[in-house]
């Protein structure tokens, strides 16, 4: 989407008091600015690797911690902050950078990526990643898939480091809960359009004989 559909999709969120996430299609530092100066709290990138992540940290921290450009007159600062120096601390610390781990060569080289310094936390993908393994669709309750969600939490907690992901079109309690007994420290549900195409599926199962 363009950047001034992206502003009010902000604004709506902070009005609900929600934090927005961005996923920005690759580490384009203008970009990225661009989208925090909106107000953006944290910065979504797709198929991480070492060098892309390492690149990110750069892109989203003010110095001396990245390479941000500092412009005080745009959303993000409320138009003028009264101390740039005690913003941009905050910027850099509450800022969430969130990589996502979507393909075999994320999930091999990991440990890695939990020691790059300025990211928290990690998002595996499910779909993109059952493609990457060679069996498209399937969820963690499969092997391969199990295992590589298991490498994921063990390393994330020997390093201090979170991990998401989202149960998809496994819109179960009980897949949902085993994901929390593993370690999963935060579960995205589904988007939108899954949502509601499930539920239709089951208003018509219950409605039509």
């Amino acid at each position: 989407m363009d950047l001034d559909r992206l502003a009010h999709l902000v604004r709506a969120a902070d009005a609900a008091g929600i934090s927005p996430f961005v996923r920005v299609p690759e580490v384009d530092a203008s970009l990225i600015q661009r989208v925090l100066n909106l107000g953006t709290e944290g910065i979504v990138i797709p198929h991480a690797t070492e060098d892309n992540c390492q690149a990110l940290v750069q892109a989203v921290r003010y110095p001396p911690q990245g390479t941000r450009g500092a412009c005080p007159i745009v959303r993000a600062t409320r138009y003028w902050p009264e101390d740039w120096d005690e913003y941009a601390a905050a910027a850099n610390r509450e800022v969430i950078i969130l990589p996502l781990l979507e393909d075999k060569d994320s999930i091999d080289g990991f440990e890695a990526l939990a020691l790059i310094p300025g990211i928290d936390a990690y998002f595996v993908g499910p779909y993109d990643l059952s493609v990457s393994l060679g069996i498209p669709g399937a969820a963690f309750d499969e092997p391969r898939m199990s295992e590589a969600l298991d490498r994921v939490l063990d390393l994330a907690k020997r390093h201090g480091k979170y991990v998401v992901t989202t149960v998809g079109d496994r819109q179960e309690r009980a897949y949902s809960e085993d994901m929390i007994r593993r370690g999963v420290h935060g579960l995205v549900f589904a988007t939108d359009a899954l949502v509601l195409l499930r539920a239709c599926v089951r208003l018509r199962a219950y409605t039509i004989p």
